[in-house]
């Protein structure tokens, strides 16, 4: 499973600033995706906007473990300096 295959299928889904999709070994992932829809979302409501269109992908075992980080564009400004993007 390719990076620009989880982010195509999640910017078909939904409308993101920004998405970051890293990987060490093609089948577990960390995605990070930053918009000001995340403001009014609780924590599910959150997650399930990515991990739905990924359902397919999880489903089959292409993606076997996926962590996701949501924020808004201002949380996002802050948190890349301390983690280096």
């Amino acid at each position: 499973m390719s990076n620009e295959d989880i982010i195509a299928a999640i910017q078909a889904a939904i409308e993101l600033d920004d998405i970051k999709v890293l990987t060490d070994d093609g089948s577990h992932f960390q995605i990070i995706a930053v918009s000001d829809i995340y403001a009014d979302l609780s924590r599910v409501k959150k997650q399930q906007t990515i991990y739905g269109p990924l359902s397919a992908f999880i489903a089959d075992n292409r993606i076997h473990a996926l962590s996701v980080k949501t924020y808004t564009n201002a949380q996002w400004q802050r948190e890349r300096k301390l983690q280096g993007f």
